[in-house]
């Protein structure tokens, strides 16, 4: 049994996806059955199955490389700015969309930021399991607890397979969309960059103090995108700007050229948006606007 059987099999998976660990069981088992054809059939498809909902992270490919990528084939609706920010109307295009309105989850008597969401059924259970670790990683370091929705919830997020990875910026009321394609998105730091979204946060490069840490080239820029490099007056938390935020996006985010579009002061060589999940100054922000520590 070889890649190029899977290929044929499940042509769409490839070439992005490495050979995962449940395909060289796969392959082992394999060893002890190879004079059962139904056998090898059956350890084809699993393998290749494996292939097609494994969380691969395509080699060298940051948080907002694989939003790019995710997003740039479609037209969507709601209108998206800056990548995957949804916006419900024209007015918020050039506004902050949360701390004009206050956008914040509440917090309960015992400290706790219940979040409700529902998964829908576009999702198998495999890749329900890649949104779900996502969800429960806010555990680990915050006040956040994403659960399951119930009937009496007025406010919850509804995660869907829409066209590519995108969020409303914080709490909105009602059912709250954040689309996470099942062809694109299903990765641990897609999934916690639109949850931040959805908590309240922006883009790094849009950050107030932006213009003291990165230097924008508008004119690398593709035409009519430059409004996804306007400075937004953000509240950030007492913390550093930080080019290694799952946040901040790369170097080359809305080129025409393929040449940067964003360029770090005063050393241009700093390394930037390469984040696969959260940093430690994302998780202090979240902490301190939710005021998890009090």
């Amino acid at each position: 049994m070889t890649l190029l059987t899977c290929r044929f099999v499940f042509p769409s998976c490839f070439p992005s996806l490495r050979l995962t660990g449940r395909c060289v069981q796969s392959f082992l088992l394999y060893q002890h059955t190879q004079n059962s054809e139904v056998g090898f059939y059956i350890k084809m498809m699993f393998c290749c199955y494996s292939f097609c909902h494994a969380e691969e992270i395509p080699e060298d490919l940051s948080v907002s490389e694989l939003l790019e990528r995710a997003n740039t084939r479609f037209d969507n609706e709601p209108e998206l700015i800056e990548g995957d920010i949804a916006i419900p109307s024209e007015a918020e295009k050039n506004a902050d969309p949360c701390t004009s309105r206050g956008c914040k989850w509440g917090k309960y008597t015992d400290g706790k930021v219940y979040i409700p969401y529902y998964i829908t059924n576009h999702f198998s259970s495999r890749e329900k399991s890649i949104i779900t670790r996502g969800l429960e990683s806010f555990t680990s370091f915050s006040c956040i607890r994403f659960r399951p929705s119930r009937s009496s919830d007025r406010d919850w997020l509804q995660i869907e397979s829409q066209n590519g990875c995108w969020s409303y910026v914080g709490r909105r009321g009602g059912k709250q969309v954040v689309s996470l394609a099942r062809s694109g998105c299903l990765y641990h730091g897609t999934v916690q960059h639109e949850l931040l979204h959805a908590l309240g946060f922006n883009h790094e490069q849009t950050r107030s103090d932006r213009d003291n840490h990165i230097r924008v080239l508008l004119h690398n820029v593709v035409s009519g995108m430059e409004h996804n490099f306007n400075k937004i007056a953000t509240l950030n938390q007492g913390t550093p700007y930080d080019y290694n935020s799952v946040m901040q996006y790369h170097r080359t985010a809305f080129s025409k050229n393929g040449q940067p579009t964003m360029v770090p002061i005063p050393n241009a060589n700093v390394s930037f948006g390469t984040a696969r999940e959260m940093s430690r100054n994302d998780i202090a922000r979240l902490n301190t606007l939710y005021k998890c520590c009090e």
